[in-house]
């Protein structure tokens, strides 16, 4: 077979993988030997073309064809073809091992995937794997800040004590599948194709239980809750997921435990809100005392009595920020920082002296101009009802 290998499969030179992918699948279903039963003309193309993907595929054959052309593989005995590879027959056609992986690439994904192996020693089947739990867990602001360390208790499957997991009875253990004896896969026939599929009665494994365990029925599970110590670390925000690995449920018969996840939830706080590392907490003051100024002290995230300056003068709204003082960062020693909105408050529930100081208050303002902000808004409406009036 000295044809060019990319003439053989239609391609150019500079085509990428799934250019010679889609080009060698187009071929190999047209001359496929199941397709063309008996036709020996076929039969050879198909070998054609698959010789000349197996090398075009693979970077390092490619780089060599592309140098030396077929001379390359003449003493590799074909680039890799036959050289006692065991192969399987497949209507009427003996693949060789290297036709076969060629053909369980291209079509693996309407096949179930590639040939499994035999016994029943091999890998056991991902559909074995424990499924992931999900735990939600609720904790306050305080916990966010700090960190914490929690015990719960999950209702999970669990690894059987009777059978320690294996699904067999004491003493008993696995016997080869009789459906695929042992290779895991059965073949079915559709059209012009005879296809692999994962063996139902093992899922694939090449073994089924002799004598499953009473005690779990051949699962190697059994239901049960389990306690678990869980590490919050400081800075969490609300929605962190935590991943605890094989921590979920148990596999079948031995198979890999999936993992827990711990979904966070930081409750509401009755005085701060959060924004990220920041905190926010609106401090109602006197009116006096926004006006005069003074001191007064806040509570923060970690307990401790914060001192806070109002200056003289605070209009509603004034923000003050006291650095370093909101929220742990995750995985670091910083923190964010923490912001003082001051609400102004009227004061209510007046006697009658004081009604009589404000009134005194207000007449003074007026004449030394104490509210400059207000003076300037009605003095601007004036003006508009000026404009309109004119």
């Amino acid at each position: 077979m000295s044809k060019d290998y990319y003439q053989t499969l239609g391609v150019s030179k500079s085509a990428d993988a799934a250019a010679l992918k889609g080009a060698y699948r187009k071929l190999a279903m047209q001359y496929h030997p199941d397709k063309n039963p008996g036709d020996k003309a076929a039969e050879s193309k198909f070998k054609e073309v698959s010789e000349a993907y197996d090398v075009l595929r693979d970077e390092q054959k490619r780089a060599a064809y592309d140098r030396y052309g077929h001379a390359a593989f003449t003493q590799q005995g074909g680039a890799g073809f036959g050289g006692g590879r065991g192969g399987f027959q497949q209507g009427g056609f003996e693949f060789s091992g290297s036709f076969a992986d060629i053909f369980d690439e291209v079509f693996g994904e309407f096949m179930g995937g590639g040939r499994g192996g035999s016994g029943a020693g091999q890998t056991q089947s991902p559909q074995n794997r424990g499924a992931d739990l999900r735990y939600n867990m609720d904790i306050t602001l305080e916990e966010a800040f700090n960190g914490k360390e929690a015990t719960i208790r999950v209702p999970s499957l669990v690894s059987c004590e009777v059978c320690e997991g294996s699904g067999s009875e004491p003493g008993s253990g696995v016997v080869t599948c009789p459906t695929c004896n042992g290779h895991g896969r059965v073949r079915v026939q559709q059209g012009f194709f005879t296809l692999e599929r994962t063996c139902h009665t093992c899922s694939g494994t090449g073994s089924v239980i002799e004598k499953p365990c009473k005690a779990c029925h051949g699962e190697g599970r059994t239901r049960k809750d389990r306690t678990l110590e869980v590490s919050i670390p400081p800075g969490v925000e609300d929605g962190t997921r935590i991943r605890l690995n094989k921590e979920g449920e148990a596999g079948m018969r031995g198979g890999q435990a999936g993992d827990l996840y711990i979904f966070l939830n930081v409750k509401p706080h009755k005085l701060f809100q959060r924004e990220g590392a920041d905190l926010y907490c609106r401090v109602p003051i006197p009116m006096a005392t926004a006006a005069l100024g003074g001191k007064l002290n806040v509570a923060g995230i970690d307990g401790a009595k914060l001192a806070v300056t109002i200056p003289e003068g605070t209009q509603h709204g004034h923000r003050v920020r006291l650095k370093s003082k909101g929220m742990t960062l995750l995985r670091s020693d910083n923190r964010g920082d923490m912001y003082i909105d001051v609400q102004i408050e009227t004061p209510v529930n007046l006697t009658s002296k004081q009604k009589e100081l404000l009134l005194q208050f207000q007449e003074l303002s007026e004449k030394h101009n104490s509210s400059p902000q207000s003076e300037g808004f009605f003095n601007k409406l004036k003006d508009v009802w000026k404009d309109l009036t004119d």
